[in-house]
Protein backbone atom coordinates (compact mmCIF):
# COMPACT_ATOMS: atom_id res chain seq x y z
CA UNK A 1 0.00 0.00 0.00
CA UNK A 2 1.37 3.42 -0.94
CA UNK A 3 2.73 5.49 1.91
CA UNK A 4 0.64 8.50 0.86
CA UNK A 5 -2.58 6.50 1.24
CA UNK A 6 -1.54 5.20 4.66
CA UNK A 7 -0.75 8.73 5.81
CA UNK A 8 -4.13 9.94 4.54
CA UNK A 9 -5.83 7.20 6.56
CA UNK A 10 -3.81 8.04 9.66
CA UNK A 11 -4.68 11.72 9.25
CA UNK A 12 -8.39 10.84 8.91
CA UNK A 13 -8.26 8.76 12.10
CA UNK A 14 -6.66 11.62 14.04
CA UNK A 15 -8.66 14.55 12.67
CA UNK A 16 -12.07 13.01 11.95
CA UNK A 17 -11.94 9.92 14.14
CA UNK A 18 -10.85 11.34 17.51
CA UNK A 19 -10.44 15.00 16.50
CA UNK A 20 -7.33 15.49 18.63
CA UNK A 21 -7.32 18.84 20.43
CA UNK A 22 -4.30 21.05 21.07
CA UNK A 23 -2.29 19.82 24.08
CA UNK A 24 -4.50 16.75 24.48
CA UNK A 25 -2.91 13.40 25.34
CA UNK A 26 -3.46 10.52 22.90
CA UNK A 27 -3.38 6.81 23.67
CA UNK A 28 -3.23 4.23 20.86
CA UNK A 29 -4.08 0.56 21.49
CA UNK A 30 -2.51 -1.64 18.84
CA UNK A 31 -0.77 -4.94 18.17
CA UNK A 32 3.01 -5.00 17.80
CA UNK A 33 2.32 -6.29 14.28
CA UNK A 34 0.74 -2.91 13.46
CA UNK A 35 3.85 -0.83 14.19
CA UNK A 36 4.45 0.03 10.53
CA UNK A 37 1.12 1.89 10.47
CA UNK A 38 1.01 3.13 14.05
CA UNK A 39 4.00 5.39 13.39
CA UNK A 40 1.90 7.35 10.87
CA UNK A 41 -0.91 7.75 13.42
CA UNK A 42 1.55 8.94 16.07
CA UNK A 43 3.01 11.52 13.70
CA UNK A 44 -0.44 12.71 12.60
CA UNK A 45 -1.46 13.11 16.25
CA UNK A 46 1.57 15.24 17.04
CA UNK A 47 0.98 17.32 13.93
CA UNK A 48 -2.59 17.90 15.14
CA UNK A 49 -1.26 19.35 18.40
CA UNK A 50 -1.15 16.37 20.76
CA UNK A 51 0.85 16.93 23.97
CA UNK A 52 1.92 13.31 24.36
CA UNK A 53 1.18 10.16 22.36
CA UNK A 54 1.43 6.80 24.11
CA UNK A 55 1.08 3.37 22.49
CA UNK A 56 -0.26 0.45 24.53
CA UNK A 57 1.08 -2.55 22.63
CA UNK A 58 -0.49 -6.01 22.65
CA UNK A 59 0.11 -9.35 20.95
CA UNK A 60 -2.72 -11.85 20.54
CA UNK A 61 -0.62 -15.05 20.88
CA UNK A 62 0.64 -13.84 24.28
CA UNK A 63 -2.91 -13.06 25.40
CA UNK A 64 -3.83 -16.64 24.56
CA UNK A 65 -0.82 -17.99 26.48
CA UNK A 66 -1.81 -15.95 29.52
CA UNK A 67 -5.23 -17.61 29.54
CA UNK A 68 -3.72 -21.05 29.02
CA UNK A 69 -1.09 -20.86 31.79
CA UNK A 70 -2.26 -18.36 34.40
CA UNK A 71 -4.69 -19.35 37.10
CA UNK A 72 -8.08 -17.67 37.39
CA UNK A 73 -6.93 -15.97 40.60
CA UNK A 74 -3.92 -14.49 38.81
CA UNK A 75 -5.97 -13.35 35.82
CA UNK A 76 -8.46 -11.71 38.19
CA UNK A 77 -5.79 -9.54 39.80
CA UNK A 78 -5.81 -5.86 38.88
CA UNK A 79 -2.44 -4.58 40.13
CA UNK A 80 -2.07 -1.17 41.73
CA UNK A 81 -0.19 0.22 38.73
CA UNK A 82 -3.12 -0.68 36.46
CA UNK A 83 -5.62 1.09 38.72
CA UNK A 84 -3.38 4.16 38.92
CA UNK A 85 -3.15 4.22 35.14
CA UNK A 86 -6.94 4.19 34.86
CA UNK A 87 -7.23 6.99 37.43
CA UNK A 88 -4.71 9.02 35.45
CA UNK A 89 -6.76 8.57 32.28
CA UNK A 90 -9.95 9.64 34.06
CA UNK A 91 -8.12 12.81 35.07
CA UNK A 92 -6.45 13.53 31.71
CA UNK A 93 -9.29 12.38 29.40
CA UNK A 94 -7.01 11.38 26.50
CA UNK A 95 -8.20 10.76 22.97
CA UNK A 96 -8.24 6.97 22.59
CA UNK A 97 -7.50 5.24 19.27
CA UNK A 98 -8.14 1.49 19.08
CA UNK A 99 -6.58 -0.25 16.06
CA UNK A 100 -7.89 -3.76 15.35
CA UNK A 101 -6.12 -6.28 13.13
CA UNK A 102 -6.31 -9.56 15.04
CA UNK A 103 -6.82 -13.09 13.76
CA UNK A 104 -10.57 -13.89 14.12
CA UNK A 105 -9.61 -17.40 15.25
CA UNK A 106 -6.61 -16.33 17.31
CA UNK A 107 -8.14 -17.02 20.73
CA UNK A 108 -9.95 -20.24 19.82
CA UNK A 109 -9.43 -23.05 22.29
CA UNK A 110 -9.40 -20.86 25.39
CA UNK A 111 -11.36 -22.21 28.36
CA UNK A 112 -14.63 -20.24 28.15
CA UNK A 113 -15.42 -20.86 31.82
CA UNK A 114 -12.13 -19.23 32.78
CA UNK A 115 -12.85 -16.25 30.49
CA UNK A 116 -16.30 -15.81 32.04
CA UNK A 117 -15.00 -15.99 35.61
CA UNK A 118 -12.29 -13.43 34.90
CA UNK A 119 -14.69 -11.06 33.15
CA UNK A 120 -17.17 -11.27 36.03
CA UNK A 121 -14.40 -10.45 38.48
CA UNK A 122 -12.68 -7.52 36.77
CA UNK A 123 -15.60 -6.19 34.71
CA UNK A 124 -17.19 -4.00 37.41
CA UNK A 125 -13.87 -2.27 38.17
CA UNK A 126 -13.13 -1.62 34.51
CA UNK A 127 -16.67 -0.33 33.98
CA UNK A 128 -16.27 2.06 36.92
CA UNK A 129 -13.43 3.86 35.16
CA UNK A 130 -15.11 3.68 31.77
CA UNK A 131 -18.27 5.28 33.10
CA UNK A 132 -16.25 8.15 34.56
CA UNK A 133 -14.91 8.87 31.06
CA UNK A 134 -18.09 8.29 29.06
CA UNK A 135 -19.04 11.31 26.91
CA UNK A 136 -16.10 13.27 28.30
CA UNK A 137 -13.38 12.22 25.85
CA UNK A 138 -13.05 11.19 22.22
CA UNK A 139 -12.36 7.64 21.07
CA UNK A 140 -12.46 5.69 17.85
CA UNK A 141 -12.07 2.11 16.61
CA UNK A 142 -10.46 1.50 13.22
CA UNK A 143 -9.02 -1.48 11.40
CA UNK A 144 -5.93 -2.39 9.42
CA UNK A 145 -5.11 -5.77 7.86
CA UNK A 146 -3.42 -8.41 9.96
CA UNK A 147 -1.87 -11.28 8.00
CA UNK A 148 -4.08 -14.04 9.46
CA UNK A 149 -7.18 -11.85 9.31
CA UNK A 150 -6.53 -11.15 5.62
CA UNK A 151 -5.97 -14.84 4.86
CA UNK A 152 -9.20 -15.70 6.67
CA UNK A 153 -11.13 -13.45 4.30
CA UNK A 154 -9.11 -14.25 1.17
CA UNK A 155 -7.89 -17.85 1.68
CA UNK A 156 -7.08 -18.43 -2.00
CA UNK A 157 -4.75 -15.43 -2.30
CA UNK A 158 -1.10 -15.26 -1.33
CA UNK A 159 -0.29 -13.50 1.94
CA UNK A 160 0.78 -10.32 0.17
CA UNK A 161 -2.22 -10.21 -2.16
CA UNK A 162 -4.63 -10.99 0.68
CA UNK A 163 -3.28 -8.10 2.73
CA UNK A 164 -3.51 -5.78 -0.28
CA UNK A 165 -7.10 -6.90 -0.95
CA UNK A 166 -8.12 -6.30 2.66
CA UNK A 167 -6.41 -2.91 2.68
CA UNK A 168 -8.41 -1.94 -0.41
CA UNK A 169 -11.69 -3.07 1.17
CA UNK A 170 -10.99 -1.21 4.43
CA UNK A 171 -10.02 1.99 2.65
CA UNK A 172 -13.13 1.87 0.47
CA UNK A 173 -15.66 1.37 3.26
CA UNK A 174 -13.86 3.93 5.42
CA UNK A 175 -14.11 6.46 2.60
CA UNK A 176 -10.37 7.13 2.43
CA UNK A 177 -10.11 7.35 -1.35
CA UNK A 178 -10.53 10.85 -2.77
CA UNK A 179 -10.88 13.55 -0.09
CA UNK A 180 -11.44 11.51 3.09
CA UNK A 181 -12.17 14.48 5.39
CA UNK A 182 -14.81 15.87 3.02
CA UNK A 183 -16.19 12.38 2.39
CA UNK A 184 -16.86 12.01 6.12
CA UNK A 185 -18.42 15.45 6.44
CA UNK A 186 -20.87 14.48 3.68
CA UNK A 187 -21.49 11.06 5.22
CA UNK A 188 -22.20 12.46 8.68
CA UNK A 189 -24.59 14.99 7.15
CA UNK A 190 -26.52 12.18 5.40
CA UNK A 191 -26.73 10.13 8.60
CA UNK A 192 -27.90 13.18 10.55
CA UNK A 193 -30.72 13.72 8.06
CA UNK A 194 -31.82 10.08 8.44
CA UNK A 195 -31.90 10.27 12.25
CA UNK A 196 -33.87 13.51 12.00
CA UNK A 197 -36.58 11.64 10.08
CA UNK A 198 -36.58 8.71 12.51
CA UNK A 199 -36.82 10.93 15.58
CA UNK A 200 -39.65 12.96 14.06
CA UNK A 201 -41.72 9.74 13.85
CA UNK A 202 -41.69 9.21 17.64
CA UNK A 203 -41.37 5.43 17.29
CA UNK A 204 -42.99 3.30 20.00
CA UNK A 205 -42.27 -0.20 18.70
CA UNK A 206 -40.33 -1.83 15.89
CA UNK A 207 -41.45 -5.15 14.40
CA UNK A 208 -38.95 -7.23 12.39
CA UNK A 209 -39.92 -9.99 9.97
CA UNK A 210 -37.82 -12.12 7.63
CA UNK A 211 -38.21 -15.47 5.88
CA UNK A 212 -35.28 -16.86 7.90
CA UNK A 213 -37.50 -17.05 10.99
CA UNK A 214 -37.07 -13.58 12.45
CA UNK A 215 -40.37 -12.43 13.93
CA UNK A 216 -39.61 -9.97 16.66
CA UNK A 217 -40.90 -6.81 18.34
CA UNK A 218 -39.11 -4.32 20.58
CA UNK A 219 -40.14 -1.07 22.25
CA UNK A 220 -38.55 2.38 22.31
CA UNK A 221 -38.99 4.74 25.28
CA UNK A 222 -40.44 8.16 24.33
CA UNK A 223 -37.36 9.84 25.84
CA UNK A 224 -34.99 8.07 23.43
CA UNK A 225 -33.44 9.44 20.24
CA UNK A 226 -31.81 7.66 17.31
CA UNK A 227 -28.18 8.68 16.86
CA UNK A 228 -25.77 8.07 13.98
CA UNK A 229 -22.25 8.86 12.83
CA UNK A 230 -20.31 11.27 14.96
CA UNK A 231 -20.86 12.14 18.60
CA UNK A 232 -20.07 15.20 20.72
CA UNK A 233 -18.37 15.25 24.12
CA UNK A 234 -19.70 17.28 27.04
CA UNK A 235 -17.08 19.91 26.18
CA UNK A 236 -18.35 20.18 22.60
CA UNK A 237 -15.74 18.18 20.65
CA UNK A 238 -17.20 16.27 17.68
CA UNK A 239 -15.67 12.87 16.89
CA UNK A 240 -16.47 9.56 15.15
CA UNK A 241 -16.33 6.49 17.44
CA UNK A 242 -16.54 3.88 14.67
CA UNK A 243 -14.85 4.05 11.29
CA UNK A 244 -16.63 2.79 9.23
CA UNK A 245 -20.17 3.47 10.41
CA UNK A 246 -23.46 3.12 8.54
CA UNK A 247 -25.92 2.69 11.42
CA UNK A 248 -28.73 4.71 12.93
CA UNK A 249 -29.08 3.35 16.46
CA UNK A 250 -30.84 3.74 19.77
CA UNK A 251 -31.34 1.78 22.98
CA UNK A 252 -34.63 -0.04 23.62
CA UNK A 253 -36.86 -0.52 26.64
CA UNK A 254 -34.96 -3.38 28.27
CA UNK A 255 -38.05 -5.49 29.08
CA UNK A 256 -39.75 -5.05 25.70
CA UNK A 257 -38.09 -7.62 23.40
CA UNK A 258 -40.36 -10.49 22.37
CA UNK A 259 -40.06 -13.08 19.63
CA UNK A 260 -37.31 -14.69 17.59
CA UNK A 261 -34.32 -13.09 15.88
CA UNK A 262 -31.99 -15.09 13.65
CA UNK A 263 -28.42 -14.01 13.02
CA UNK A 264 -27.43 -13.53 9.40
CA UNK A 265 -23.66 -13.39 9.82
CA UNK A 266 -21.13 -15.25 12.01
CA UNK A 267 -20.08 -13.65 15.29
CA UNK A 268 -16.77 -13.86 17.12
CA UNK A 269 -17.48 -14.52 20.81
CA UNK A 270 -14.46 -14.66 23.12
CA UNK A 271 -12.31 -16.22 20.45
CA UNK A 272 -14.94 -18.60 19.06
CA UNK A 273 -16.56 -17.88 15.69
CA UNK A 274 -20.21 -18.90 16.09
CA UNK A 275 -22.63 -19.19 13.16
CA UNK A 276 -26.19 -20.26 12.33
CA UNK A 277 -27.73 -19.10 15.59
CA UNK A 278 -30.56 -17.02 16.96
CA UNK A 279 -32.33 -16.06 20.18
CA UNK A 280 -35.87 -16.27 21.49
CA UNK A 281 -36.86 -13.38 23.75
CA UNK A 282 -39.64 -13.06 26.30
CA UNK A 283 -40.23 -9.80 28.16
CA UNK A 284 -36.79 -8.54 27.24
CA UNK A 285 -34.70 -11.59 28.17
CA UNK A 286 -33.18 -14.36 26.09
CA UNK A 287 -35.05 -17.49 27.15
CA UNK A 288 -33.57 -19.79 24.52
CA UNK A 289 -30.45 -19.90 22.38
CA UNK A 290 -31.35 -21.30 18.96
CA UNK A 291 -28.40 -23.22 17.57
CA UNK A 292 -27.83 -26.81 16.43
CA UNK A 293 -24.10 -26.70 17.16
CA UNK A 294 -23.67 -27.55 20.85
CA UNK A 295 -20.26 -25.87 21.16
CA UNK A 296 -21.63 -22.61 19.77
CA UNK A 297 -24.72 -22.93 21.95
CA UNK A 298 -22.58 -23.34 25.07
CA UNK A 299 -20.50 -20.28 24.16
CA UNK A 300 -23.61 -18.17 23.67
CA UNK A 301 -25.19 -19.40 26.90
CA UNK A 302 -22.03 -18.42 28.78
CA UNK A 303 -22.11 -15.02 27.08
CA UNK A 304 -25.66 -14.25 28.21
CA UNK A 305 -24.76 -15.45 31.72
CA UNK A 306 -22.01 -12.84 32.15
CA UNK A 307 -24.29 -10.73 34.33
CA UNK A 308 -27.97 -9.92 34.72
CA UNK A 309 -28.05 -7.52 31.76
CA UNK A 310 -26.15 -9.78 29.37
CA UNK A 311 -29.32 -11.61 28.34
CA UNK A 312 -31.13 -8.37 27.46
CA UNK A 313 -30.71 -5.89 24.63
CA UNK A 314 -28.92 -2.56 24.80
CA UNK A 315 -29.05 -1.49 21.16
CA UNK A 316 -31.16 -1.63 18.03
CA UNK A 317 -29.35 -0.47 14.90
CA UNK A 318 -30.75 0.15 11.44
CA UNK A 319 -28.36 -0.44 8.53
CA UNK A 320 -29.46 -0.88 4.91
CA UNK A 321 -28.59 -4.23 3.33
CA UNK A 322 -27.07 -2.33 0.38
CA UNK A 323 -24.58 -0.50 2.62
CA UNK A 324 -21.04 0.04 1.25
CA UNK A 325 -19.76 -2.66 3.62
CA UNK A 326 -22.23 -5.23 2.30
CA UNK A 327 -21.52 -4.17 -1.28
CA UNK A 328 -17.98 -5.52 -0.89
CA UNK A 329 -19.57 -9.01 -0.75
CA UNK A 330 -17.12 -9.85 2.00
CA UNK A 331 -17.61 -11.37 5.41
CA UNK A 332 -15.03 -9.51 7.50
CA UNK A 333 -15.23 -11.77 10.59
CA UNK A 334 -14.90 -8.54 12.58
CA UNK A 335 -17.82 -6.81 14.28
CA UNK A 336 -16.60 -3.29 13.45
CA UNK A 337 -17.18 -4.04 9.77
CA UNK A 338 -19.86 -6.71 9.77
CA UNK A 339 -22.19 -4.71 12.04
CA UNK A 340 -22.12 -1.95 9.42
CA UNK A 341 -23.14 -4.35 6.67
CA UNK A 342 -26.74 -4.77 7.82
CA UNK A 343 -29.18 -4.31 10.71
CA UNK A 344 -28.06 -5.56 14.08
CA UNK A 345 -28.94 -5.80 17.75
CA UNK A 346 -26.63 -5.82 20.75
CA UNK A 347 -26.78 -7.85 23.92
CA UNK A 348 -25.76 -5.96 27.04
CA UNK A 349 -25.02 -2.35 27.85
CA UNK A 350 -27.29 0.39 26.53
CA UNK A 351 -26.33 3.92 25.47
CA UNK A 352 -27.36 6.64 27.90
CA UNK A 353 -26.30 9.23 25.33
CA UNK A 354 -29.34 8.27 23.23
CA UNK A 355 -31.57 9.85 25.89
CA UNK A 356 -32.99 13.18 24.74
CA UNK A 357 -30.99 16.09 26.18
CA UNK A 358 -28.91 13.57 28.09
CA UNK A 359 -26.41 16.16 29.27
CA UNK A 360 -29.16 18.11 31.04
CA UNK A 361 -30.61 15.10 32.88
CA UNK A 362 -29.97 14.34 36.52
CA UNK A 363 -28.75 10.89 37.53
CA UNK A 364 -32.20 10.15 38.92
CA UNK A 365 -33.89 11.13 35.65
CA UNK A 366 -31.53 8.85 33.75
CA UNK A 367 -32.19 5.97 36.15
CA UNK A 368 -35.94 6.44 35.75
CA UNK A 369 -35.65 5.59 32.03
CA UNK A 370 -34.11 2.28 33.19
CA UNK A 371 -31.95 1.30 30.24
CA UNK A 372 -30.07 -1.99 30.29
CA UNK A 373 -26.75 -2.19 32.14
CA UNK A 374 -24.09 -4.83 31.66
CA UNK A 375 -20.36 -5.43 31.46
CA UNK A 376 -20.78 -6.58 27.85
CA UNK A 377 -21.98 -5.02 24.62
CA UNK A 378 -22.01 -7.62 21.85
CA UNK A 379 -23.47 -6.81 18.43
CA UNK A 380 -24.94 -9.55 16.27
CA UNK A 381 -26.21 -9.09 12.74
CA UNK A 382 -29.83 -9.78 11.75
CA UNK A 383 -30.20 -7.89 8.46
CA UNK A 384 -31.29 -9.78 5.35
CA UNK A 385 -32.30 -8.98 1.79
CA UNK A 386 -35.99 -9.48 2.59
CA UNK A 387 -36.04 -7.91 6.07
CA UNK A 388 -39.14 -5.85 6.82
CA UNK A 389 -39.25 -3.42 9.75
CA UNK A 390 -42.51 -1.72 10.67
CA UNK A 391 -42.85 1.01 13.27
CA UNK A 392 -45.82 1.82 15.47
CA UNK A 393 -45.55 5.41 16.67
CA UNK A 394 -46.67 7.20 19.81
CA UNK A 395 -49.02 9.12 17.51
CA UNK A 396 -50.83 5.82 16.70
CA UNK A 397 -49.62 5.53 13.11
CA UNK A 398 -47.93 2.64 11.30
CA UNK A 399 -44.85 3.40 9.21
CA UNK A 400 -42.77 1.08 7.03
CA UNK A 401 -39.15 1.75 8.05
CA UNK A 402 -37.41 -1.00 6.05
CA UNK A 403 -38.65 -2.94 3.02
CA UNK A 404 -36.64 -5.63 1.24
CA UNK A 405 -33.71 -5.01 3.54
CA UNK A 406 -33.30 -1.27 3.03
CA UNK A 407 -34.78 2.09 3.91
CA UNK A 408 -38.42 2.76 3.09
CA UNK A 409 -38.40 6.30 4.51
Amino acid sequence: MKEEILKNYANLIVKTGVNVQTNQDVIINASVEDAYFVKYVVEAAYQAGAREVTVDWSYQPITKLDYEYQTIDTLKELPEWYLKKQEYRVEKLPAMIHIVSADPDGLSGIDQTKVLEVQKAIGPTIMKYREQMDNKHQWTIVGIPGEKWAKKIFPKLSKEKAIDALWDAILKVTRVYGDPIQNWENHNANLAEKTKKLNALRIKTLTYKSKNGTDFTIGIHPEMNFLAGGETTYSGVFYNPNMPTEECFTSPIKTSANGIVMATKPLSVRGVLVDHFGFRFENGKVVEVLCDNQEYKDVLNKLISTDEGASMLGEVALVPFDSPVNQTNLLFYNTLYDENACCHLALGRAFNECIKEYQKKTNEEIKDIDLNTSMIHVDFMIGSKDLSITAETYDHTTVQIFKDGTWAI
